[in-house]
């Protein structure tokens, strides 16, 4: 598909939480990677794409990194409050790109703001996919190692089978409207939530797994910064 052919889209980053496990003083999107934060690495994927509608950073309260960096005065990105999980800092996401004339039937892409190895190909795979799709979906991976399934011991209870499970990466597409409501009725039953596709599939459909690059890595660990600037020096 040419890229003038591929669907307007409008952005959410959900980025306000601390990541923990990095260990680090500040949170792991500030971290620094070839000379800028993470955050800003990630931003880039989406802010060069002609087809951009406009982009959303959900951001905790009172965070003291954002406003340093010189994105933060671009004008082509908003901000919206975090929430105290994931799924919260998406539907404040969703509410501000409504404020910003964003309709039921608009693409909304929603990418986690320590994913900064994410490709150009990919994400015009995944708006060439999704394009006529009626519900939406998700970059994946298939998972390549054998997997096992632990018991309360730690001990192997079986083996699984590797051939229908896919790793869930992202962006995760889907429309504004059945993403919100999707969400929002997930939240109130109670329901556990990790990410866009889950709600989604809470509400009874069926997301689109489209296969992306497995160096699509999600920064949660320090050895995932280290590969990162590895990977990129050579």
């Amino acid at each position: 598909m040419n890229e003038r052919d591929l669907p307007a889209f409008w952005v959410v980053i959900p980025a306000a939480g601390i990541g923990s496990r990095m260990l680090a003083d500040r949170p792991k999107q500030y971290l620094q990677l070839a000379g800028r934060c993470i955050l800003e690495h990630t931003l880039d994927c989406f802010l060069g794409h002609p087809r951009l509608l406009g982009l959303v950073v959900c951001l905790a309260p009172g965070d003291p990194y954002w406003q340093d960096l010189p994105c933060a005065h671009d004008l082509r990105i908003e901000r919206a409050a975090g929430g105290s999980e994931r799924c919260d800092s998406v539907l404040n996401g969703l509410q501000r790109l409504r404020a910003l004339g964003a309709g039921d039937g608009d693409w909304v892409l929603v990418h986690d703001a320590a994913r900064p190895n994410l490709a150009r190909d990919d994400l015009d795979t995944l708006l060439a996919e999704l394009a006529g799709d009626a519900v939406g979906g998700l970059l994946a991976v298939p998972a390549r190692d054998t997997l096992k399934r632990a018991g309360p011991d730690g001990r192997v209870v079986e083996t699984v089978d590797r051939s229908v499970i896919w790793q869930a990466y992202t962006p995760q597409m889907f429309h504004l409207g059945g993403l919100q409501r999707s969400l929002g009725a997930a939240l109130a039953a109670g329901a556990t939530i990790t990410d866009e596709a889950s709600a989604i599939e809470w509400a009874g459909l069926s997301p689109r797994l489209v296969q992306g690059r497995a160096d699509n890595l999600k920064v949660t660990r320090p050895e995932d910064l280290l590969w990162l600037e590895q990977r990129w020096k050579a």
